[in-house]
């Protein structure tokens, strides 16, 4: 029998880079939180807990070709799709050279031209009407690509969600919903935001739901690839929700044991979806000493990052208005904005 890496097209080679992504993320979250609590970074939101749900899914997206509108807890999928550790300091210390908004937008708010990474925004939900705009424009152009979106599953709860899945089914638009459930919009828990899961509500829109361990890397890849084919195929968008659990607070801000208890934490940790993947790659052959090997290299590479960026320009406060109003535009008296 086939390793199951290798029934889903998949060599070891993709999963030890799946892992790494993994890594990479995690201890990039444990770094950030540090030095939050240091006073070096005044505010931060990390992964922790979701790699296995933004790892395998942003392991299908095609780099350059497909478009995508991730959320603020997307991490690895901004590292999958080739920002650097680096990229993602120059964010928490705000400097000007930070790739996503030059210093000017809360962390974690994702932008990339080359990777079509659109920008994102603070307000919840936007990204899926944006996103499902984006596919009919594509549609239209007859372009061989796909859009993903992601939200968290508070996210699902404002009309933005419904109006776009919606929208996105009837003119069968090549759009995959990727639904993060950790289980707390925040603070509050699914049974107090949703009677339906969201994987559930692609029935009333008539189209596929895909429920996915987000513990595991492949079976979120499995489920997103499967509704990523589809979508390439023509036959329109489907919702993926990936099952996972967020290991830190909702930010440095929040104060997690308002609402949820440490053995519920304690039952997760146990299904962390990076020592399931480390186990996958020992059962399959992957010496102990490279994965040690890889989570020592990442940490040298993180200190070098933090010092790289630290070591960056803050923005100038002449620049304060740039990218707010039209530049370089004639202006009534023949001059230029």
């Amino acid at each position: 029998m086939k390793p199951r890496h290798e029934t889903l097209g998949l060599t070891l080679d993709d999963v030890k880079g799946m892992y790494r992504k993994m890594l990479e993320c995690r201890m990039l979250g444990e770094r950030m939180m540090q030095l939050n609590r240091m006073g070096r970074a005044a505010f931060v939101g990390v992964a922790d807990g979701h790699e296995g749900a933004e790892i395998g899914s942003a392991w299908c997206i095609r780099r350059g070709t497909d478009w995508v509108h991730p959320y603020y807890r997307d991490v690895g999928v901004a590292l999958v799709l080739g920002q650097s550790m680096k990229d993602q300091f120059l964010g928490v210390f705000a400097k000007a050279t930070d790739p996503n908004s030059a210093g000017r937008q809360i962390v974690n708010q994702f932008s990339d031209v080359e990777a079509k990474i659109v920008t994102g925004s603070v307000c919840i939900a936007t990204q899926f009407p944006q996103a499902a705009g984006i596919a009919l424009a594509m549609k239209m152009r007859g372009e061989d690509s796909v859009v993903f979106t992601y939200g968290g599953d508070g996210s699902t709860s404002p009309g933005d969600f419904h109006e776009a899945v919606n929208f996105a089914a009837i003119h069968h638009l090549p759009v995959v919903f990727i639904i993060e459930n950790n289980l707390y919009a925040i603070s509050t828990p699914n049974a107090l935001q949703m009677s339906v899961a969201p994987h559930e509500r692609a029935r009333g829109y008539g189209i596929p739901g895909h429920l996915a361990d987000g513990t595991d890397v492949l079976d979120v890849y499995d489920k997103t690839k499967r509704a990523m084919e589809r979508a390439r195929r023509g036959e329109g968008p489907s919702i993926v929700e990936a099952t996972c659990y967020r290991y830190r607070p909702h930010s440095s801000d929040d104060d997690d044991s308002r609402y949820r208890s440490k053995d519920e934490l304690k039952d997760w940790l146990a299904r962390d979806p990076i020592d399931r993947t480390r186990a996958y790659l020992r059962e399959h052959g992957v010496a102990e000493s490279e994965l040690e090997a890889m989570r020592a290299a990442i940490a040298t590479d993180i200190e070098r990052a933090i010092d790289e960026a630290e070591a960056e320009p803050d923005p100038r406060p002449e620049d304060l208005l740039r990218h707010v109003y039209a530049e370089g535009h004639p202006l009534p008296d023949g001059t230029r904005a």
